[in-house]
């Protein structure tokens, strides 16, 4: 239903069409398929390897139909369930398949959307792109880091809706400041440096907005992340929790009939089963 407004529409086969297209298994890994448009950037050499980029693996599941079965990429099938993944380094290409999700999930419905983050950061300009669309679209933004949350991706993680900030078992969050480089005169040179200063002075205001306890003043923990900012400073989810960048640690998901989603509205600190 969500794709089809927002993406070519995927031919409809019958199950003897569909069995040419893939196995008898509903699930399979294909290689020499080229990617469908959506997910193109993520193909791309700036993104992956040169070699992972010709050959990069994206699943396909089938999907049964009153007319016939449908063939569709596996990121598709989930942002039906309203799941958007950000993988790899933040940059433009990414960066601008996130937010288009982001706003078509938000016209389809004001139901969470799941973001999955693993990534090691990357250009502030294209992360502060996601975070704003974060911030502006009406459904609240369910944030969950497996892997990594490094740098720019850390702050995607802590903008996400309180109470519903995530982190699996065995991922890892780090924090450090902007950092950039310059050439040219020397005025040129200060022009970029002092907009590497207000980038940083802006990323602690946004580190203590969104990571400030309700016992806590706002400025003292201004200085709490600027002090943990001045290099890299990498954390456990625990410790994650202890500086409020996350709100939970989730372990296991429930099993199938299990009363209520487990983990959703957990208090602050808390480990919890999987949503």
């Amino acid at each position: 239903m969500l794709l089809r407004s927002a993406y070519p529409r995927l031919p409809l086969l019958s199950t003897r069409r569909a069995a040419r297209h893939l196995p008898a298994a509903s699930f399979a890994l294909t290689s020499p398929r080229p990617p469908p448009p959506h997910l193109a950037p993520l193909a791309s050499s700036r993104l992956l390897s040169s070699s992972a980029a010709t050959q990069a693996l994206i699943p396909y599941v089938v999907t049964r139909e009153p007319r016939g079965e449908r063939v569709s990429d596996v990121y598709s099938r989930l942002l039906q369930e309203r799941i958007v993944f950000l993988n790899g380094p933040i940059e433009d290409a990414l960066s601008s398949v996130t937010v288009a999700q982001l706003l078509f999930l938000e016209a389809e419905s004001s139901a969470p959307i799941s973001l999955y983050i693993n990534s090691p950061g990357g250009s502030v300009t294209a992360g502060m792109a996601i975070y704003d669309t974060m911030q502006f679209v009406h459904c609240p933004v369910h944030t969950i880091v497996v892997g990594q949350a490094s740098s720019m991706a850390s702050l995607i993680l802590a903008g996400g809706e309180p109470g519903h900030r995530s982190a699996l078992a065995h991922s890892s969050v780090m924090i450090h400041q902007p950092s950039g480089g310059a050439g040219g005169q020397a005025s040129d040179i200060s022009i970029v440096a002092n907009e590497i200063l207000r980038i940083r002075e802006k990323m602690f205001d946004l580190y203590a907005d969104h990571c400030k306890f309700p016992d806590e003043d706002r400025q003292v923990a201004r200085e709490r992340f600027a002090r943990m900012l001045d290099r890299d400073h990498y954390l456990t989810p625990d410790e994650a929790i202890k500086q409020g960048i996350i709100d939970q640690v989730l372990s296991k998901r429930p099993s199938a009939g299990a009363a209520g989603p487990a983990g959703e509205g957990e208090g602050r600190g808390e480990r919890a089963n999987a949503p």
